[in-house]
């Protein structure tokens, strides 16, 4: 894969002057930044002020703290019958689609041998554990896929912080993201409410990984293997631990993500934004691993001894909803075509994007980690 030369840091979208004037130049400037960084990267950085860097570190607090427990006590919170859509998921469960899947692994064959992901062809499961917890509105009318609209999960040891904690931050985390999602839409020349609205009652997820760095913190161990999103955009408050590689569309280098301190969040695409978008929007590839910067923040934290050593991704996973009619938007099908013309994307095996319920959409691809028989 041929590399272009692109800025090695995300773009910065300002959420703020969105929110104070949506219809102002500076707000459309916005608007256009955030879609052509989606197009570009599938990926960028969103400033929000209404974000707190307090209510996150509460939540990192109470993620370590639960996922420091012995896993028979972890294993009361599994719902393997519902796809682990709720609840919690242990360690070497999840596996990345990319380790069986052709069309991804051409993807890794493509890249240059110094910006490949870590080798995953080996790898059966990822070691990190899961906590799903639904952040959605209940739909005013019958779902045709209720296994993914299930209740929550409240741990036992945690019921009087838990739901209070979780909806704070994950409901900071939603606010910003579908902010991203209105302001994308009228960067691409859509309504302001397109996505937004299809997402209404959408499943959505606060969705932390927890990887025990007692267990898997050996320099190049792999926590996430190399994988993309299949929801609409996923939204990441700052991890303790470094770790996170995303790969931006297009050139073919690895960018190990620095998310800035304070009001800031990480943005990327996911599979139902590619598919809408009808591949104008590629979903981003990413991986989480042990690296240098990982070892040097572990080692602080064993010398203070004040925390248990466990990396806890600030995870928030925005879905469109279930019964919704998933089908590419036609104008921005045709940029997609365009641009595969001037770029040569794809030209090997052009992508389809069948029309298909959202829920169905998800279904076949939980098939594909092994969260769903």
């Amino acid at each position: 894969m041929a590399t272009v030369d692109l800025p090695s840091t995300l773009p910065i979208i300002d959420l703020d002057i969105f929110q104070e004037d949506p219809k102002s130049l500076a707000a459309l400037v916005e608007c256009e930044k955030a879609a052509d960084a989606l197009v570009t990267y599938g990926a960028l950085v969103v400033k929000d002020s209404r974000v707190s860097e307090a209510d996150n570190e509460a939540f990192l607090d109470l993620m370590e703290d639960y996922f420091n427990q012995p896993n028979e006590i972890l294993k009361k919170d599994e719902r393997p019958e519902v796809g682990y859509q709720v609840g919690v998921t242990l360690d070497n469960t999840e596996k990345p689609k990319c380790a069986s899947d052709e069309p991804c692994l051409r993807i890794i064959e493509k890249l240059d041998p110094s910006e490949r992901p870590l080798d995953i062809t080996g790898h059966s499961a990822d070691p990190k554990c899961r906590f799903f917890y639904k952040m959605t509105q209940t739909p005013p009318y019958q779902t045709a896929f209720p296994q993914l609209n299930m209740p929550n999960v409240i741990p036992d040891g945690f019921k009087d912080v838990w739901k209070p904690t979780m909806d704070k931050w994950g409901n900071c985390m939603k606010n910003a993201v579908e902010g991203v999602a209105e302001m994308a839409a009228i960067g691409f020349g859509l309504d302001r409410g397109t996505f937004k609205e299809a997402g209404a009652y959408g499943p959505h997820l606060l969705a932390p990984t927890a990887s025990d760095l007692r267990k898997y913190g050996e320099k190049d161990s792999i926590l996430a293997g190399f994988h993309s999103d299949l929801n609409f955009l996923t939204i990441h408050g700052r991890s303790r631990y470094p770790g996170l590689n995303i790969w931006a569309r297009n050139t073919g280098k690895r960018i190990a993500v620095k998310v800035p301190p304070g009001r800031y969040l990480l943005v990327q695409a996911g599979k139902q934004l590619e598919h809408l978008s009808g591949g104008y929007v590629k979903a981003g590839f990413h991986e989480v691993v042990v690296n240098e910067a990982t070892l040097e923040v572990l080692e602080r934290v064993k010398a203070q001894n004040t925390r248990p050593p466990i990396r806890i991704s600030s995870t928030f996973f925005w879905h469109l909803s279930s019964d919704f009619d998933l089908e590419p938007i036609l104008q921005l099908a045709k940029r997609a075509e365009e641009l595969r013309n001037k770029t040569g994307e794809d030209t090997d095996e052009i992508p389809v994007y069948e029309k298909m319920k959202v829920g169905t959409q998800v279904q076949n691809e939980l098939k594909h980690i092994a969260l769903m028989a």
